[in-house]
């Protein structure tokens, strides 16, 4: 049975680990972590676009919809309370 020293020869001189790191599985599975890291660059710029522009466009509409909301049920309420013909009823 050869020896460890005679196997790591038997390749041209260089170790399994250097013949390993050379061949086309290490070299694929480098290429594929260069394209993920590329990939969650680019998903982490997309996410940060969508959630400013949540924050500028949609909270504010949000929250002028509740504010119309209160406004309406307020309105209704002092209406009641004045003894005024209920209003109708909106149709969905």
């Amino acid at each position: 049975m050869p020896s460890s020293s005679a196997l790591g020869k038997r390749d041209g001189g260089d170790g399994i680990l250097a013949a390993l790191s050379r061949s086309q599985v290490a070299a694929h599975g480098r290429e594929a972590a260069t394209m993920a890291k590329k990939l969650l660059r680019s998903t982490g710029k997309a996410a940060w676009i969508a959630g400013t522009t949540f924050l500028v466009l949609v909270v504010p509409l949000i929250i002028e919809m509740d504010r119309e909301q209160q406004l309406n049920d307020l309105e209704l309420q002092q209406q009641t309370l004045l003894g005024g013909p209920p209003p109708p009823s909106p149709i969905k």
